[in-house]
């Protein structure tokens, strides 16, 4: 069984954008981290243009499936300036500055920078949103909910130190 930094970097990989190189890339993230076998085989078989669309209409009309975890928490614009500081500042803890086009609160931008620094105090900070992203997922029916479900698998419950 692969590290939970391994499966931390293949999920981040999983929810991003099934672009060209997302394919290239999907083998790869297959042999390493089984436990998102589910979701792997699923998208080898979906014809690209399919499973693109399917990503679109689940993370990016209407944002019922939103990847910026502190819109969970506070669906308010104006109240996540703190959470997202929280997120920028655990990046430059470890001398990395977040650049990309997403907001540092981007589940596969914290899966990655978890996976990167081994540090899961910002995942497991937001394992609450995690979770109800994991639970809206389940409820449609869509294969990314197996991705997530790996994801929560790794982590503590609340008041604890181990996965649940």
């Amino acid at each position: 069984m692969p590290s939970d930094q391994v499966l931390y970097q293949a999920a981040a990989l999983c929810l991003t954008y099934p672009d060209e190189d997302f394919h290239a890339r999907l083998p790869l993230v297959r042999e390493a981290a089984p436990q998102l076998r589910e979701f792997t085989d699923h998208a080898a078989v979906t014809p690209p243009r399919e499973l693109a669309a399917h990503y679109v209409e689940v993370f990016d009309v209407g944002n019922r499936h939103g990847l910026h975890l502190s819109r969970w928490r506070d669906p308010d614009a104006r109240g996540r300036g703190t959470p997202l500081e929280r997120c920028t500042e655990a990046y430059r803890a470890y001398g990395l500055e977040f650049s990309g086009e997403e907001l540092p609160d981007y589940l596969p931008a914290v899966l990655e920078f978890t996976a990167r620094t081994g540090d899961t105090q910002l995942l497991t900070e937001y394992r609450d949103s995690v979770r109800r992203l994991r639970t809206r997922l389940t409820e449609d029916g869509t294969p990314y909910a197996s991705v997530l479900d790996a994801v929560c698998a790794t982590l503590p419950a609340v008041g604890t130190d181990g996965p649940r």
